[in-house]
């Protein structure tokens, strides 16, 4: 018997809906990650106190229950998986699975179970439903018989399902023999009393533990009054008011702003709160760097010496973004990521650039990506299947700055543009050191690849290897054209920016072989060498010695080949519908995730089948492109067989 139990789409049952992800059970605990990241859950085996089996459509769910009083519902295992889960349950843990049924007659009338804190409804002995009493804010007795429970309103709980369970009512008899009462307290009060002793009554009007007035939230956007209560927190503004519970906090950022009086404070939500039809993942605060803040925790003395002991004080006097992140850390538990080691030509912990028309900037941390403010977009290494310095959109006429694109393995590509072109060499050396695929290598393309990259230039500082890669093969790039540059009008007046003053201090003798008529061109293309920039094709220079200025882009031949398709998308035209049919109401976004899994966890025997079918693709696009770019004759003459030979 092994050690560790893995399963693939096993799914994490809340509130707020199920999310498929990777189980993994061990003698230490339980893991659970969502595919594609976000949120983790971690059960460690002295916190469990039972486990239970039930049988529901098409699968069994696992039920794991915690001495803080927490219920996890794990969906989606085989009859195989329940027998030899149950003996590793028994032999690790010491704990006998619980076999519980499932109630599929649809009646409405039976028992309940209160068993910590979940109240179970049964019908004939098997579970109807359950509900978690923790997420019940109100609870009101209606006349004598009947109970109603409001459940909190949590802004992260409609993200994942379009309808969210708001309020129910129970109708207890006075011949009801569970909850025995007498004429003045009916059994309707002690089923109203027994919910009040571990339901979370009063949280949503109890106080604060500490309120922040008119923070500058940039995404959803407008100034908000933020609580932080002990179980979730609250954004009141004047139009919008959002409520969020701490078990949808993923992870805390703390980002200062380089050369601004403002720090960036995210908070990342796994589901993500809603506003109309937009989903708000990330949740994108904007501090006064320089703010001092003085702060007193309205908190218990029981909670402070036992739940938040060498964790939290009663008072915070800093700047203000630090108390936040402080207090939010410990109140949620979530952890908090600062700036790495990436260091900007001005000494900043980001760099300008812009993506989908947005200006902003772009941090590069330990673990990712982060583009900030909007729209916000967390990148994480795991993800990116390669990266790309490719020259400025704008063409030869800007020089200044370049564009990094970010391929993710699931084939989305992400494009920050307008980079400035000192920060190529910091940007170039911090990706390299993360192992990360740099396409403009070519072949040397892995960690070693880089590593040996660079150490070959040691000596010369000016040879760039995205520059010496297009040089050498340019003549092999048959199924790229350069569609950025075409012949048009001569240059009849100013001249072209000459950079070579800035910064040429490692720039090479490369002219001396040149001939004379493109000399006035040259200082231009060198100066661009000595920054390192990826540059692709220069424009075409013509006999008089005077440059192509026009930068109108060519129009795609219709008639060209279709590209080639790699074995994953192969991959992805066969499983698209079985995904959409196992994971009902699945995003067109989220589809590319599961199929980016699934194809990282096969072995390679699996997708042998794939890659051949991409191997014979790419045979086909290789003939096709070469008797494009080099089409044969046509003889006018049909008398002339020659064609047979």
């Amino acid at each position: 018997m092994t050690d560790v139990h893995s399963f693939n789409n096993i799914s994490l049952s809340g509130r707020g809906g199920s999310s498929p992800g990777l189980l993994k059970i061990n003698s230490g605990g339980i893991q659970w990650k969502k595919q594609g990241g976000g949120k983790a859950v971690e059960v460690d085996k002295s916190d469990i106190v039972g486990v239970s089996w039930m049988k529901v459509p098409r699968t069994n769910q696992l039920g794991v229950r915690t001495k803080d009083g927490l219920y996890y519902k794990f969906i989606g295992f085989r009859d195989q998986d329940v027998a030899s889960l149950t003996s590793f349950f028994q032999s690790a843990f010491g704990k006998t699975p619980e076999e519980k049924q499932l109630s599929v007659s649809g009646r409405n009338w039976g028992e309940v179970d209160l068993n910590g804190n979940n109240l179970t409804f049964l019908v004939g002995g098997k579970q109807a439903f359950e509900v978690s009493l923790a997420d019940v804010s109100q609870t009101q007795l209606q006349g004598k018989n009947d109970v109603l429970l409001e459940f909190h309103v949590d802004d992260t709980a409609g993200a994942n399902e379009k309808d969210s369970l708001m309020e129910i009512s129970f109708h207890i008899p006075n011949t009801n023999t569970q909850f025995v009462g007498d004429e003045t307290h009916p059994p309707a009060q002690v089923f109203h009393d027994n919910i009040l002793k571990v339901a979370d009554v009063g949280a949503g009007v109890e106080e604060a533990v500490v309120t922040f007035e008119g923070i500058a939230i940039l995404t959803p956007r407008g100034r908000y009054n933020v609580e932080l209560h002990l179980s979730f927190l609250r954004l009141q503004g004047q139009a919008n008011d959002f409520k969020i519970q701490y078990s949808s906090v993923v992870r805390l950022f703390l980002l200062p702003k380089s050369n601004q009086p403002h720090t960036f404070v995210v908070i990342s939500l796994d589901p993500p709160i809603r506003k109309g039809q937009t989903l708000y993942p990330h949740i994108v605060m904007q501090f006064e760097t320089d703010s001092v803040v003085e702060s007193e925790l309205s908190i218990s003395d029981d909670l402070m010496n036992t739940r938040f002991k060498d964790k939290l004080e009663r008072s915070y006097k800093g700047l203000i973004h630090e108390v936040f992140t402080t207090v939010l850390r410990w109140l949620s538990g979530a952890k908090i990521t600062k700036p790495g080691k990436f260091r900007s030509s001005q000494d900043g912990f980001a760099v300008k650039s812009s993506l989908k028309a947005e200006d902003g900037v772009l941090y590069p941390l330990e673990k990712g990506f982060f583009f900030l403010p909007k729209p916000p977009t967390l990148i994480l290494h795991d993800e990116i299947d390669y990266v790309e310095f490719e020259r400025h959109a704008a063409g030869g006429a800007n020089m200044h700055y370049f564009d990094l694109s970010i391929r993710l393995k699931t084939d989305h590509e992400h494009l920050f543009r307008n980079i400035q072109r000192n920060e190529y060499h910091n940007l170039y050396s911090f990706i390299s050191s993360k192992g990360l695929k740099i396409m403009n290598l070519g072949g040397a393309g892995t960690a070693e690849g880089v590593a040996a990259v660079l150490q070959d230039n040691d000596d010369d500082d000016a040879v760039d290897p995205h520059l010496e890669r297009i040089r050498n093969q340019a003549a092999d790039e048959s199924d790229e054209e350069d569609e950025d540059f075409v012949g048009g009008e001569d240059d009849d007046g100013g001249s072209p920016t000459d950079d070579s003053g800035e910064d040429d201090s490692d720039a090479s003798d490369a002219d001396g072989g040149e001939k004379e008529k493109s000399v006035k061109k040259e200082p231009k293309k060198e100066a661009s060498s000595s920054k390192g920039l990826p540059l692709k094709k220069k424009a075409m220079v013509t006999e008089e010695g005077s440059s192509k200025k026009k930068t109108q882009k060519k129009k795609k031949d219709p008639n060209a080949p279709k590209k080639a398709m790699s074995g994953f998308m192969y991959f992805s035209q066969m499983e698209r519908e079985n995904i959409k049919k196992t994971h009902i109401g699945i995003g067109f976004g989220e589809i590319g995730k599961v199929l980016g899994d699934k194809w990282r966890q096969m072995s390679a025997e699996e997708k042998e089948p794939y890659e051949a079918k991409a191997q014979v693709d790419k045979k086909r696009y290789k003939d096709e492109i070469s008797d494009y770019k080099n089409p044969q004759p046509m003889l006018v003459d049909s008398g002339n067989d020659s064609d047979s030979n």
